[in-house]
């Protein structure tokens, strides 16, 4: 419990550090600065998403760095365990990044500002025509040079199991035209999830070969899910390929 208690006041302090970062990415966003924007939101969320995990006392075992790409835009999809996932996606891959959020992420104050600025599409799982335009945004996102970041379960597991992807996750990447870069998260749902406290724990976070965006625009939308699960499955030792 401690250890919870001192991983929240770090957090909320570190906000105060974060709001100031926003403003000064908000002025290069309205000088027309995008890309210096995007590099600098990138290494600040960077800073701090290593942070958070840090003081969890976790320890984050990385493999296949080497498939990221220098420069993106891709869009990166991975299983979903845990609220430390997105912090994980920032920390190890190291790329300008958006992500497709829940739209309940909009009423936090400070992380909402910071999520915008990122370029972030909140989803409204109760309202399929919004659903809609977050994802046509998250698709110009990706046209204009931003990665973006899918969880295609649509929610947490809170577990090692993996749910079924949602019907048309991977489309945004077929309309754009850009490679997937699919990710297996194993463990973190035990740094909070499992006991409802911070726990340090390991986990291994596994980044799997690059699709390239010509595979990626070929396949059908159900084959390039079903292969996308299949191998982050299959990353995470588990035996059989459930279908999605």
């Amino acid at each position: 419990m401690l250890r919870t208690i001192y991983w929240l006041i770090d957090f909320i302090i570190y906000l105060l550090y974060i709001f100031v970062q926003a403003l000064r990415g908000k002025r290069m966003e309205k000088a027309g600065h995008t890309e210096e924007k995007r590099r600098f939101t990138q290494k600040t969320g960077q800073i701090w998403s290593s942070r958070l995990l840090r003081k969890t006392g976790s320890h984050i075992e990385v493999t296949g760095s080497e498939h990221v790409p220098a420069e993106g835009p891709v869009l990166i999809v991975s299983n979903h365990q845990s609220y430390m996932d997105i912090p994980l996606m920032v920390s190890v891959v190291p790329l300008p990044m958006g992500f497709v959020a829940k739209q309940e992420l909009r009423r936090l104050p400070v992380i909402s500002r910071w999520m915008d600025l990122i370029e972030c599409s909140y989803i409204d799982r109760k309202d399929i025509r919004q659903s809609l335009r977050a994802i046509q945004q998250a698709q110009k996102s990706l046209e204009s040079g931003q990665s973006m970041v899918i969880f295609p379960e649509g929610t947490r597991s809170k577990s090692r199991e993996i749910g079924a992807f949602k019907p048309g996750s991977l489309k945004l990447a077929q309309k754009a035209g850009i490679p997937i870069l699919p990710v297996a998260i194993d463990g973190s749902y035990r740094i909070y999830e499992e006991r409802g406290r911070i726990t340090a724990t390991t986990v291994k976070v596994t980044i799997l070969p690059l699709i390239p965006a010509e595979t990626v625009v070929e396949e059908s939308s159900s084959d390039l899910m079903s292969r996308v699960f299949g191998d982050i499955r299959q990353a995470l030792g588990m035996e059989g390929l459930l279908s999605v």
